[in-house]
């Protein structure tokens, strides 16, 4: 029978307690450590321990020390914990979405004041579409400090598409057409999927 105070049981009930309190599945640990689901799973069954550096980003994910993971600790302070991670999770997501809807927000008053200042004024549409990298590259930003990095791929994909496609749309509006500048999103495309490729390969060999 497995000793409960060896050390590999004591991080992995911690880990499990904490994230079952904090509202959160295996997936959504191994998104913010970017690591697999198994992974997680093998160090909550306490069959692995991860390395100190990983459970210094899970005691952040937390809000705990390193030594809380290593301790035991009865589970209404556990549930405790993880009720205040949820509340923090929750509060970043409003104000992240807080955070675009203000891009629009701007948006919005750049062409109403524009409007009224020049009513002959033609072009006053593209703040909504300058906006819209505008969103995606705030997203981009509050997703790496607060949430799933691994996400960041397709908004950087998203990303590029809307400033190449922005770029078109401005030409255009001055009699240019120069939509041939989409071809730079081919190698763009080819190089995020490679960048992503390489840290799946790297996560997958550490796990």
């Amino acid at each position: 029978m497995n000793n409960p105070r060896d050390i590999k049981y004591v991080v992995g009930s911690n880990i499990s307690k904490l994230r079952t309190a904090s509202g959160m599945t295996q997936a959504d640990i191994a998104k913010l450590l970017s690591y697999s689901d198994k992974a997680v799973s093998k160090w909550e069954r306490g069959e692995a321990v991860p390395d100190i550096s990983v459970l210094v980003n899970i005691a952040d994910i937390f809000n705990v020390s390193v030594d809380y993971l290593t301790c035991e600790h009865d589970k209404i302070e556990v549930q405790a914990i993880g009720a205040v991670k949820k509340t923090h999770i929750q509060a970043r997501a409003v104000i992240t979405v807080m955070s675009l809807m203000l891009v629009w927000l701007i948006a919005t008053l750049i062409f109403v004041l524009v409007h009224i200042a020049n009513k002959a004024a033609k072009f006053e549409w593209l703040t909504f579409v300058y906006a819209v990298p505008i969103t995606l590259t705030v997203w981009l930003i509050l997703n790496t400090i607060w949430f799933n990095r691994r996400r960041n791929y397709l908004i950087i994909t998203f990303l590029m598409w809307s400033s190449l496609i922005t770029g078109i749309i401005t030409f255009l509006t001055l009699g240019h057409n120069v939509a041939i500048i989409l071809l730079l999103g081919i190698p763009g495309q080819i190089m995020i999927f490679l960048w992503s490729s390489l840290g799946y390969i790297i996560r997958k060999g550490e796990a």
